[in-house]
């Protein structure tokens, strides 16, 4: 690849990186958090309301949590369930395989039901959101093909397990089935895919340049499938980028495993978000 090729690449892809981050339900416009029990919630923004959320109608409707995880919604005011004006529907998280989570909405506000290890929240997002509009951009390290890295893409049988904690304090065990071997001036690492898809393979990491000039807890990269590279991965660390709790207190990303705690400063990628 040449250097106009690969920096005419990393401009796309930044591009790309950034229309996905500000779009109306992008990361920036993710506000709320709000873990609920099994039972009825009254919502809206009245403050006497179970579930208080602002820009709602003062009186929006009824959440139903039951023991089993199953939740229904109805609606006193005029909103939306899953994009249709309904006042009744049912809430699927986002882990259900079969469906997708429906959005309850009222104007530029919307909320749906996530679940971590059992635990149940509402995800709120406002397309107005304060950090969506006051958005300035990204810094960037300088491009630097040197840290657009080719590795062995491994098999690991029987997979190995690791034990993932979260910004928010919970923690999930992770079945792992390969891994990232590299070399980079002349010692070689590996960096295991805790998250993704076995087509895109997420990288959870932490370097050196954690809390200084990168965000403190960790970044995300994503590896790169070539179709003529059969059992390799590229590591391109031009676009490690910060995950969403450096946008959003209402995120509940993982940390880096130790295993993914680089001792060299990688001085690619996304640098942490602007004050």
């Amino acid at each position: 690849m040449t250097q106009q090729t690969f920096e005419a690449e990393l401009e796309t892809w930044r591009a790309g990186r950034i229309s996905a981050l500000t779009a109306p339900d992008g990361w920036l416009s993710v506000c709320g958090l709000i873990w609920i029990e099994p039972g009825e919630w009254r919502f809206g923004s009245a403050q006497d309301n179970d579930i208080v959320i602002e820009k709602l109608p003062p009186a929006a409707g009824v959440l139903r949590l039951a023991e089993d995880g199953t939740a229904s919604v109805s609606l006193i005011a005029e909103g939306t369930i899953g994009g249709e004006p309904k006042r009744d529907g049912m809430l699927f998280d986002d882990h259900d395989p079969a469906n997708v989570p429906a959005r309850v909405a009222f104007g530029s506000v919307n909320f749906h039901l996530i679940d971590r290890e059992g635990k149940k929240a509402l995800r709120v997002r406002d397309s107005e959101s304060a950090a969506r509009l006051a958005f300035t951009g990204i810094d960037h390290f300088p491009a630097d093909p040197a840290f657009r890295i080719e590795a062995d893409w491994l098999a690991v049988d029987p997979p190995r397990a690791f034990e993932v904690d979260s910004v928010v304090g919970i923690s999930s065990t992770v079945l792992v089935r390969h891994k990232a071997v590299f070399t980079f001036e002349g010692a070689e690492y590996t960096l295991w895919p805790t998250h993704g898809s076995a087509t895109s393979p997420m990288f959870v990491l932490r370097d050196p340049t954690a809390g200084k000039e990168t965000y403190g807890a960790s970044r995300f990269l994503f590896g790169i499938f070539e179709e003529d590279k059969p059992g390799k991965i590229v590591l391109d660390f031009n676009r490690a980028i910060n995950p969403p709790c450096a946008f959003t207190p209402a995120a509940t990303c993982p940390l880096p495993p130790a295993e993914n705690r680089l001792p060299f400063p990688v001085l690619a990628g996304e640098k942490k978000p602007r004050e």
